[in-house]
C-alpha cells in the first residue's frame, strides 16, 4: 500500500484538470466501460464460475446483465440528470436566478465485496463516472479470479489517473482508509462498515454504506403457497444464499407451515435436480472459513430438508430447519448461506412487534393476498426495501433506489440515485447589478413590519 498516496495524488491531478467534468466525456467513458464489459464477457463469467461456482446464466443474469442495464440507463439519461435545474426564486432573493447544480465530489473510493464481486463493483462505478469523479476500486481478495478479470478490464479501458483497481493484501483496507478521499462507497458487513465510517469521520468524508442484516420473509395465512414456495426457493438459494438481500429466515403462519416445507422440497428438486452436488446451477461457498461458520449453524435435530455438506468442494445443500426460535444460534447474525430457518406465528401484529424490536433489515419480504395486511406490513415496519409476493427483484430495477436504513446501511444507488450519490447538489443564487433593493440594508428603522409581511 506504499503507493496509495501516489495513486490518490495522480487521480486528484487528473480530476483537477477538468477532464471528468464535460457530460459528453462522461457518456463516452460509460460507453467505453460498456464495450469493455461486452468484449470481456467470457472472461468475467468464467471468473465468477471459478470464485463462486456460478453458472454462466446466473452470472449474466445477476451480475453482468444488471451492470449493462445500469450503463444503458445512465447513458440515455445522463444529460438530463446533469442539467442545472432552475427553481423558483424566493421573495428574499428577488431579482435573481436560483439554480440547483450537481457537482462531482472528486477522488472517490469504491470498496466492494466478494459475493457479487462484479456487479457490486461496477454498479457503483457507473455512478462515479456519471457523476464526473475519478475512482479507486478496492475489490475483495476472496473473489480473486473476478478481481483479476476486473483489473484487466479497467487497465485496458481507462488511465490510472481516472479509474484504478488496487488489489492489495491483508490490512490494505485499513491502510487505505487512513488516506483522505472525497467520497467513499462501501459494500460489505456491518462490522467493517462501522470501521469505514469511523475512518471517514476523521476526514469528514461522506460515505454510502451498503450493508445487510437478517432480512425476514413473512408468509401470511392467505397466500398462494405454491408460487410463494417457488419464489422463496429461488431468492434464498440464488448464489447459494450468499446475497445481502436473501431471505434470511421465514415467519410463516402456523396453519401453512407444512405446505411451505413441502413446497420448498418440490422446488429445490425442480431447480437443482436429485443430485444437487453436481447440479450445474448450484454454486459454492466462497471459502473454508465461511463454510465452517455455516456448518456450525446446522442443527441436525431441526433439519427438514438438506443438511449435508462437503468441505472439500465447499458444498452445502439447500437446508431448511424447522422449529427454530430467536434464541437459536442461527438467528444471532446474518446467515449469508443456504440455510433457511422457519419460525411459526399466529398473530401478524406480534410479527410486526418482533421485527420492529430487531435491527432494521436491508430487505423485507411479505407473501399475501390480503391487501389490508400488505398495507399494514409496509406502513408499520422499516427496512431498506420491500418485496411483496416475490424476493430479490426490487434490487433489479434502475427505476428503483436501493439502499439500507439503520444498521442495514445508509445512502442509495441504482439509476438516478447513483448519479445523485456521487454528486453534491450545490445551490446557486445568480444576481445581476441592474437592481439593488435597499430593504435589507441598515438602517432598518420601521422595516420590521415589512419583514413580517415577507417572511410568513
Amino acid at each position: 500500500m506504499s503507493n496509495i498516496k501516489s495513486i490518490i495524488e495522480l487521480q486528484r491531478t487528473y480530476f483537477n484538470s477538468g477532464k471528468t467534468l464535460e457530460v459528453d466525456n462522461r457518456i463516452n467513458n460509460l460507453k467505453k466501460l460498456k464495450s469493455a464489459i461486452v468484449n470481456n464477457e467470457e472472461l468475467i463469467l468464467k471468473a465468477l464460475k471459478q470464485d463462486l461456482g456460478k453458472s454462466y446464466a446466473e452470472g449474466y443474469m445477476a451480475e453482468v446483465g444488471m451492470v449493462l442495464d445500469e450503463l444503458t440507463f445512465a447513458i440515455k439519461r445522463l444529460k438530463s440528470w446533469a442539467k442545472p435545474k432552475k427553481v423558483r426564486t424566493s421573495m428574499a432573493n428577488i431579482p435573481s436566478k436560483n439554480i440547483l447544480y450537481r457537482e462531482p465530489y472528486g477522488v472517490t473510493l469504491i470498496v466492494s465485496p466478494w459475493n457479487y464481486p462484479f456487479q457490486l463493483t461496477m454498479a457503483p462505478l457507473v455512478g462515479a463516472i456519471a457523476g464526473g469523479n475519478t475512482a479507486i476500486i478496492k475489490p475483495s481478495r476472496k473473489s480473486r479470479y473476478t478481481t483479476e478479470a476486473m483489473t484487466k478490464l479497467i487497465e485496458e479501458t481507462f488511465e490510472p489517473g481516472f479509474v484504478k483497481v488496487v488489489n492489495a493484501g491483508a490490512g490494505s483496507n485499513e491502510a487505505m482508509l487512513k488516506e483522505k478521499f472525497d467520497y467513499i462507497f462501501f459494500t460489505g458487513s456491518v462490522r467493517v462498515g462501522k470501521l469505514v465510517m469511523e475512518a471517514a469521520s476523521k476526514h469528514l468524508t461522506e460515505v454510502t454504506l451498503e450493508l445487510g442484516g437478517k432480512s425476514p420473509c413473512i408468509i401470511d395465512e392467505d397466500t398462494n403457497m405454491d408460487i410463494t414456495a417457488k419464489r422463496l426457493t429461488w431468492g434464498k438459494f440464488l448464489n447459494v444464499g450468499q446475497t445481502c438481500v436473501a431471505p434470511d429466515y421465514v415467519l410463516v403462519h402456523e396453519s401453512r407451515k407444512a405446505e411451505l416445507i413441502e413446497g420448498l422440497k418440490k422446488y429445490i428438486k425442480a431447480f437443482y435436480g436429485e443430485d444437487l452436488k453436481n447440479s450445474p446451477d448450484y454454486g459454492r461457498i466462497i471459502d473454508e472459513g465461511a463454510f465452517d461458520r455455516l456448518v456450525s449453524y446446522i442443527d441436525e435435530d431441526k433439519v427438514k430438508i438438506g443438511g449435508d455438506f462437503d468441505r472439500a468442494q465447499r458444498y452445502i445443500a439447500p437446508t431448511v430447519m424447522d422449529n427454530v426460535d430467536f434464541n437459536h444460534r442461527v438467528m444471532a447474525e446474518e446467515i449469508f448461506g443456504p440455510i433457511l430457518p422457519i419460525i411459526t406465528y399466529s398473530d401478524l401484529d406480534q410479527v410486526i412487534e418482533v421485527i420492529n424490536s430487531r435491527p432494521k433489515p436491508l430487505a423485507l419480504y411479505f407473501f399475501s393476498n390480503n391487501r389490508r395486511n400488505i398495507d399494514k406490513i409496509i406502513s408499520r415496519t422499516s427496512s431498506g426495501g420491500v418485496c411483496i409476493n416475490d424476493t430479490i427483484l426490487h434490487v433489479a430495477s434502475s427505476n428503483l433506489t436501493f439502499g439500507g436504513v439503520g444498521e442495514s446501511g445508509m445512502g442509495q444507488y441504482h439509476g438516478v440515485a447513483s448519479f445523485n450519490t456521487f454528486t453534491h447538489e450545490k445551490s446557486i443564487v445568480d444576481k445581476g447589478f441592474a437592481l439593488d433593493v435597499p430593504l435589507r440594508y441598515p438602517p432598518f428603522g420601521n422595516k420590521l413590519k415589512i419583514f413580517k409581511r415577507i417572511f410568513k
